[in-house]
Parts: structure tokens; C-alpha cells; sequence
């Protein structure tokens, strides 16, 4: 079974392209050099400029900029070809098709100009710094605060485990604007790596994904510009909300391919290794087991392709993508984790990539909204509907 999209659009030339360069990008660039920085934590820079010069990062942002003027179906390319590799790198499509969007939706016209150019070509690497420590699902429990200063702001607080949090040379930070003003107490700014009271704090390790850069940040009256406001002041909540659809489905794209990348490389194990003289894929238990794990897959390919389908039209809700990580991410752990189950011993030995896998998957649940709060969103969608 090979990881593909399997919608019809995507055979049209430029998709097709698309996937050739990911997967020759992948196996080239990523790959030989992936277990160094596992070990280090964070990958070259270099390596982001190079993916800028394949055209894969941005591609959903104008070609005015230097994007491609791409869809979502772009970005479920590049992800389908990373999970492929069996390389983490979430970082890549945290900053090309979650961050990045806010800067081209909400900018000012000065602000894509200096900003746009710089993302699409990897001299610029984002991240988006919404958890703190007393603060993660919940995004009302931000405390990090902005407060006017002259003609500009400062900031003060602390964030954890931010994407790219290492790299990042521009971070779209989610502060508190006001005091008791409810949903419309936050604001996004812009803030630079370089300004004056910024500092990154650990590189975190991690039980998985060990070569995407996870960082804390501080904030000890950093000083920025009156123009480091992201969109309108008060709003930020609301425009946090207005993209986390989109991001939860690019997680479940993730899940997907990376689940269905672990039972590609099972299959090919389980006719190879042998026992009491046998391929191992011959008894009874093994498959019935990869016949669970394959219907899993065709299921939850099905449903994902319709969620890209109404993301495409504009009428992805927010329950639905919620639905689609929740099942996608809890799906992409129970094939994983069976999936290591067949390698017997070797399954748990670092070397295997379906070990990584494994840890690599369990982050999955957690950011963009756990498993928890996903049920919270789809069950009140259920009783406003009763409610009706």
C-alpha cells in the first residue's frame, strides 16, 4: 500500500511535481542526516533555505510574495512525502501553513513585504508562541502581558514548547491586551529574535520527535514597535479560533501518512523475517493484524480526503476538524503501536524507524488541542444541536 493522496485533482501536472521535488527533497536532504540531528535537536538552517529554493515552504501564500499560490493540497503533498521519509519535521508545516497564513491574512502591506519574501525563501523561520506553563489548550489562560509603552509595547511572561521555538527568527506571540475584557483581552504581535528583552530559553528534549527544535521562551520587557501588532488589537482570540480548523486537519494529514508509512514498512519486514522456518506474514495472527491495521487505514484515508474536500470549499467546521484530529491522531497511535508489535524485539530498538514512529506519534495527541478537548468540541456542537 504506498501513502497517496488518492484524490483525482492530485494527479493534475503541478501536483504530481509537487510530489516528485518533496520526495527527492526528503531523501536527499532530510534523510542521511536526520539521526544527527536527533541527537543534536535541531536540524540546519541551511536546510530551510534549501527547501525554499525547492519552492516547499509557503506554498499556500501569494505568488506576489513568491509562493505558488497553492492550496491545502500542496501542503498534504509535502506531508505525505516527510512521513514517507520517516523524518518528524512538523516544524516545516508549522511555519509554512500555520504561522505564515496569519502574516499574509492579517498583515499590513509593509509588514508582508518585509516578512513574505524571507518565509517562502527559508532566510526567515517562524513559530507561533501561544502555550505557557499554567496555559495550553486552554488559550484564555494566557498570561503574558502587553502593555503600551510610548510608541510601542512591552512584553512580559514566558512561553513553553514552542515549534521552532530554537530557529525561529519571527514569532507571532499571543499576549493579554487588557485586563477583564474577555474574548477580546488578546492580541498577536510580530516579534523579532533580536529585540532588545527576548531570550530563548532550553532546547527541551523530548521522548520523540528529537530533530524539530522545541524551545522555551522569555520575555523580560521586550521593547517592540507600535507596528509589531498583528491584525487588530482585541481580536487575537478570535483569529486563533479562525485557523485552528486548518491546523488540527494538517495534523490529522500527518497521522495519516505517517501511520500508513509505518504499515508499508511492517508489510515489507513481516514477508522478510522469518520464524519456525516461515515468513513471519504467514501466521494467522499477523494477518489478521495487518488486515485490522489496512481497513484502519482505508477508513481513515476516506475520511480525511472528505475533510481536505471541504477545507478546498470553505466548509471545514470546527467540529469536524476536530473530529478528524481526534480520530486521525488516537488511529495513527493504535497502528503504530501494532505495527512495532510485529517487529518483535527490533521494534524497540532506536534504529528501526517504526520505533521512532512510536514516539515520534504520541505528540500527535497532545499539541494543537488533545484528544480531550477535541471530545469537548464535538460533544457541545452535539448538544447545541439537541438544544435546537
Amino acid at each position: 500500500m504506498e501513502i497517496y493522496s488518492l484524490m483525482p485533482q492530485l494527479m493534475d501536472e503541478g501536483y504530481v511535481l509537487t510530489r516528485k521535488t518533496a520526495r527527492r527533497f526528503f531523501k536527499e536532504e532530510i534523510f542521511p542526516s536526520y539521526l544527527d540531528w536527533e541527537r543534536r535537536g535541531y536540524v540546519d538552517r541551511d536546510v530551510w533555505r534549501k527547501a525554499g529554493i525547492c519552492g516547499l515552504l509557503c506554498t499556500m501564500i501569494s505568488e506576489k510574495y513568491g509562493g505558488v499560490g497553492g492550496n491545502i493540497l500542496h501542503a498534504m503533498i509535502i506531508i505525505e512525502e516527510m512521513a514517507r521519509s520517516e523524518c518528524a519535521l512538523p516544524g516545516f508545516f508549522t511555519h509554512s501553513d500555520i504561522v505564515v497564513p496569519y502574516l499574509e491574512r492579517l498583515g499590513t502591506t509593509a509588514q508582508k513585504e518585509r516578512w513574505l519574501p524571507g518565509c517562502v525563501s527559508g532566510d526567515i523561520i517562524t513559530s507561533i508562541a501561544i502555550t505557557e506553563p499554567g496555559a495550553g489548550s486552554d488559550m484564555r489562560g494566557v498570561q503574558l502581558r502587553a502593555t503600551r509603552d510610548g510608541e510601542g509595547w512591552i512584553l512580559q511572561g514566558q512561553k513553553t514548547f514552542i515549534t521552532n521555538g530554537w530557529l525561529s527568527d519571527l514569532i507571532i506571540v499571543v499576549a493579554n491586551t487588557s485586563v477583564n475584557a474577555g474574548s477580546q483581552s488578546k492580541s498577536l504581535f510580530l516579534v523579532e529574535a533580536k529585540n532588545e528583552g527576548f531570550q530563548r530559553g532550553r532546547l527541551l528534549e523530548k521522548i520523540g520527535q528529537k530533530a524539530q527544535d522545541t524551545a522555551e521562551l522569555f520575555f523580560d520587557d521586550a521593547r517592540i514597535p507600535a507596528d509589531a501588532l498583528l491584525g487588530s488589537e482585541g481580536q487575537g482570540l478570535q483569529y486563533l479560533m479562525q485557523e485552528l480548523p486548518t491546523e488540527r486537519l494538517l495534523v490529522g494529514i500527518w497521522a495519516q501518512a505517517a501511520a500508513e508509512a509505518a504499515f508499508e514498512r511492517t508489510v515489507e519486514y513481516v514477508f522478510e523475517r522469518k520464524a519456525f522456518g516461515q515468513p513471519v506474514g504467514n501466521f494467522q495472527a499477523t494477518k489478521f493484524a495487518l488486515a485490522d491495521i489496512r481497513t484502519e487505514l482505508e477508513v481513515g484515508r476516506s475520511f480525511l480526503n472528505n475533510c481536505v474536500n471541504s477545507q478546498l470549499q470553505g466548509s471545514l467546521t470546527s467540529e469536524v476538524a476536530a473530529m478528524a484530529k481526534l480520530w486521525l491522531s488516537e488511529m495513527q497511535g493504535r497502528v503504530v503501536d501494532r505495527c512495532l508489535q510485529l517487529f518483535g524485539g527490533n521494534g524497540y530498538m532506536w534504529e528501526y524507524p517504526v520505533a521512532r514512529s512510536y514516539a515520534d506519534s504520541r505528540a500527535q495527541r497532545i499539541y494543537g488541542g488533545t484528544s480531550e478537548i477535541m471530545k469537548e468540541i464535538i460533544s457541545r456542537d452535539i448538544q447545541q444541536r439537541h438544544m435546537q
